[in-house]
Parts: C-alpha cells; sequence; structure tokens
C-alpha cells in the first residue's frame, strides 16, 4: 500500500507539471489513452477476459460525445456523460451475447461484435463516415469555465483521468475486485464456493466498457473530432499492447504502457510506415525482457528481499 501510495503521487505529479515541458496536447491524449487502457485492465487482468472489440466502447462515446456536442448543442459535461453513457449500454448489449463465452471464443465473438459496430459507423449517414464528425465545439464546462482555453481543457481532462483511475483502484481492492481476482485465477472454484461468476464478470464488463466511454468522449471533445479510427480492430490491438507492455493486472501498468505507445506514435511518426514494424520490434523485445511487463518487473525488484 505505501508503495502504490508513492506511486500515485508520483503519477499525479508527473501529470500535473509535465505541461510546463511538454506539449498539454500530447498528454491529454496520453491520459484518454492511459484511462482507456486502465478500463480495458479491470477486465483482463482482474476479471481474465480477453476482449478484442473494446475500441468499439471508445469509438461509440467519441461518436456520442462529437454528435451530442455539435448538432444537439450539449454543453462538454453532459456530452462526455452521454457518451459514457451509451458505451455503458453498448457494453451491456454486448455483454449479455458474449459473456456466457470463454477464451478464445468470447474474445472472437468481441471482436465480431466490434467489426459489426465499425462497418455499422462506417455506412451511418450521421457519423460522416471517413470524415468523421469535425470540429466538434469545446463549449464551456458547466457554463462558464471555456474549454477553448488549453489549461481549462487539462485540467479538465486531468481530474476526468485521475477520477475514472481512483474508481479502478476502488473496484480492485473490494470484495468486488477480490471475486474477480478468484474468477480469473480458478473459476470452478469460485462458482463451487456459492459465487454467481457470470453475473461478476458481466458487471466487470460493462463497468470495464462504460470506463471506456468515459475515454472515449473526453478524447472526442479534447481533438474536437470523432473517426472511424477509435472504433477500428487496430484500436483493440493497441489497446492490449498498451497493457502488456506496462504490466498485465497491475494497477499502474497500463498508464506506462500508454505513455510508452503513445510517445512512440508521436516521436517516431517520421518514419512513415515502419512505425508499425519498430512498434513490434520493441513490443517484442520488451516481452522477452520484462515478461511481467514494465510496472510488474519493478513490482518483482521492489519485493525481492535485500
Amino acid at each position: 500500500m505505501r508503495h502504490e501510495r508513492i506511486a500515485f503521487g508520483v503519477m499525479l505529479a508527473v501529470f500535473a507539471l509535465a505541461p510546463l515541458a511538454v506539449y498539454p496536447v500530447f498528454l491529454m491524449k496520453v491520459m484518454c489513452f492511459a484511462l482507456f487502457a486502465c478500463a480495458f485492465n479491470l477486465l483482463i487482468g482482474f476479471g481474465g477476459l480477453l476482449s478484442f472489440g473494446h475500441a468499439m466502447f471508445l469509438g461509440t462515446a467519441g461518436y456520442a460525445a462529437a454528435y451530442s456536442a455539435k448538432l444537439w448543442g450539449f454543453p462538454p459535461e453532459l456530452a462526455i456523460l452521454f457518451a459514457t453513457a451509451a458505451a455503458a449500454l453498448l457494453g451491456v448489449v454486448t455483454g449479455l451475447l458474449a459473456i456466457r463465452r470463454q477464451g478464445i471464443y468470447f474474445a472472437m465473438i468481441t471482436l465480431a461484435l466490434a467489426q459489426m459496430i465499425y462497418f455499422f459507423y462506417l455506412q451511418a449517414p450521421f457519423t460522416g463516415g471517413e470524415d468523421g464528425i469535425q470540429a466538434v465545439p469545446r463549449g464551456k464546462l458547466f457554463g462558464f469555465i471555456d474549454l477553448s482555453n488549453i489549461w481549462a481543457m487539462y485540467g479538465t481532462v486531468l481530474v476526468v483521468f485521475v477520477g475514472g483511475f481512483l474508481l479502478i483502484y476502488r473496484v480492485v481492492h473490494s470484495p468486488f475486485g477480490q471475486v474477480l481476482k478468484a474468477i480469473r485465477e480458478n473459476e470452478p472454484r469460485a462458482i463451487s464456493l456459492g459465487y454467481d461468476t457470470t453475473r461478476f464478470k458481466l458487471l466487470a464488463y460493462v463497468l470495464s466498457a462504460t470506463l471506456s466511454g468515459l475515454a472515449g468522449g473526453t478524447k472526442a471533445i479534447v481533438f474536437q473530432l470523432a473517426s472511424l479510427t477509435d472504433v477500428h480492430w487496430t484500436m483493440s490491438g493497441e489497446v492490449v499492447l498498451m497493457t502488456l507492455l506496462g504490466g498485465l493486472g497491475t494497477v499502474f501498468g497500463p498508464v506506462v504502457g500508454a505513455l510508452v505507445v503513445i510517445s512512440m506514435e508521436n516521436y517516431l511518426s517520421q518514419l512513415g510506415a515502419w512505425v508499425t514494424v519498430t512498434q513490434g520490434v520493441i513490443f517484442v523485445l520488451c516481452v522477452l525482457t520484462f515478461r511481467r511487463g514494465i510496472i510488474g518487473e519493478i513490482a518483482r525488484v521492489i519485493r525481492r528481499p535485500l
């Protein structure tokens, strides 16, 4: 617990002070994807459920926030809330279809559902097709905080990220989180102890979808754009990469993983098409070197007796 408090303090200090030296929009992108990766990690790292379709929640929320803010005139807080609710609803619908299957079957069902959602958004008139929804107004938060100011926008994203992170931390360390870990380790034993494992997994799936939606809605307001990129299957693969790189089943791992992946995309962009190849090589090297992920290996070293 002491190490976790120190790590949280360091993370908070980094995100609070980093805008003084690093481009704030880059950091806001990192926080949005860090929240997305943390939400995904809640499902796979603590619930043992691998989803290959989590991009559908990020993308759906992005479209919901962008559409409601631009065409309905929703203020940013309502747009993000509406986006989060839309992702939660999609989580309930897809969860009821997928959650009764396990392992690779669950993963393939989520991938198939995500592809259906992707092609629906590609054809739907309200999404703008390949152009997406552009020039989304940021508006004024609570009617008086002008989010066109970069520092106001940054503070809002920081509050959303920290709030979502603390919620995930609380869930993981709650009795509900302990049951999820038990299901991950040995589901038949959890069933024998009287737990309705299907209900617990569905709740974890919906909660993960909801928090992914929170990240997607916030991202759409930050970048004033909702596009097919966020709902494409490659985005689902990217969040898997972030989680594994940072440390599967760790609280802070997805944050570090998101920072590493987004940094690579940003600073290696001049390589063009070779960015993906470079990312693949770095990912393979990291998996071979840090099998528990970056944070997982650091935690192992800290726990090692001197």
